[in-house]
């Protein structure tokens, strides 16, 4: 093979590698640095669901203290999650039996959950935390994304909830 041949393969080869790669190198995402404030409103009713939602992202679902849940979630609590039945009753099951979450043996006083944003519109709170997860095709490596959790309040109390969840096996 001739030099300028192989030479001219080489650079093919160095061009299609780079095409390859993606444009931007990936941005991780990260925490409010201010988690306390997303959860508060000027608003009566958007600050009382803020709370709401603050509490059970720290006491429930940081905290593990799932005999409180009925303080925060209602009885019919309609659940969107493939993996968890609705009902304050099949939510609670699924955390402390399925998912064998235990209760932490005290609460921090603040959330120490990562919090990118908490959007609150009319019943609906919308919070968002950064995940990071390893990549599927090189398990040394890491990538980053987010997690979603919504909730639709009745009376100060979510009735219903939806993430970004697919079943688990």
């Amino acid at each position: 093979m001739k030099n300028t041949t192989k030479a001219t393969l080489v650079a093919l080869s160095a061009t299609f590698a780079l095409a390859a790669l993606p444009l931007h190198a990936q941005e991780a995402v990260v925490g409010a640095p201010n988690a306390e404030a997303l959860f508060k409103s000027k608003d009566a009713k958007l600050n009382r669901n803020k709370q709401a939602a603050y509490h059970i992202m720290k006491e429930l679902l940081e905290c593990n203290f799932w005999n409180d849940a009925g303080k925060y979630l209602t009885n019919q609590y309609i659940q969107h999650n493939p993996n968890a039945k609705s009902g304050l009753e099949g939510v609670v099951y699924y955390f402390t039996q399925v998912a064998k979450r235990t209760p932490a043996a005290s609460c921090p006083e603040k959330l120490t959950t990562k919090i990118v944003s908490v959007v609150a519109e009319g019943d609906y709170v919308v919070v968002i935390t950064p995940r990071m997860y390893k990549d599927p095709k090189d398990p040394t490596k890491d990538y980053y994304t987010s997690w979603f959790d919504q909730w639709r309040f009745v009376d100060g109390k979510a009735d219903e909830h939806w993430d970004g969840a697919l079943k688990s096996n």
